[in-house]
């Protein structure tokens, strides 16, 4: 019905509006490792120059295999990936922050054998251990930081060096915003809508 009452552009500006003050857009490329073709049931890894956004050590990507569902999409990673390289396993991705910002950020992850899997996370000021693993459970970080550079890295690395464990899923960094601008957005787009309803009464 509004689609009707308001010309498309109007109804796109208004749409956008109130998205953006609804939700904030993740910061991270294919936080959820969906980017690359995995037959379903079936898992591979990839140099992290294949993996869109990523870089450092390989990727292994599952997709359903095992019966491991993954929390978002149809994909997760397992840091502890194929082949044996003899050292830790580190994934990272770098990406745009403002000096003093505030960002929250949260990730899913699993043990594949043991409660005993853990692995280091840091971005930004924050920093910490991962070692709360639960086998055929996702559990679920979240976080915030404080940008102190026009460049974040947050980085995934293993404590050992063996193929297997730490899975790792739905990464996402994002802007906090403030109730303030939240509010503010959205009263832009009410008031544009009062006005182009009043206009359109006006014109009838």
């Amino acid at each position: 019905m509004l689609k009707r009452i308001l010309s498309a552009p109007v109804f796109a500006v208004l749409s956008g509006l109130l998205l953006a003050a609804s939700a904030q857009a993740n910061l991270i490329v294919n936080g959820g490792f969906e980017d690359n073709t995995v037959a379903a049931g079936n898992w591979s890894y990839f140099s992290s120059s294949a993996v869109n956004g990523w870089d450092g050590s390989n990727i292994e990507i599952w997709n359903n295999f095992g019966g491991v569902v993954a929390p978002e999409g149809n994909q997760h990673a397992e840091l502890n990936a194929h082949p044996y390289t003899g050292g830790v396993f580190s994934i990272y991705q770098s990406f745009a922050t403002v000096v003093g910002q505030i960002y929250d950020v949260s990730f899913f992850y699993s043990a594949r054998e043991s409660a005993n899997e853990s692995f280091h996370f840091s971005v930004g000021t924050l920093a910490t251990l991962i070692n709360d693993h639960t086998v055929g459970t996702w559990n679920q970080f979240t976080g915030s930081f404080v940008a102190n550079s026009n460049f974040s890295t947050i980085t995934f690395t293993t404590t050992d060096n063996s193929t297997v464990g730490n899975f790792l899923d739905a990464v996402v960094v994002t802007t906090r915003t403030s109730v303030d601008e939240a509010s503010s957005l959205m009263m832009l787009a009410i008031g544009m809508l009062g006005l182009v309803l009043v206009r359109r009464k006006v014109r009838a």
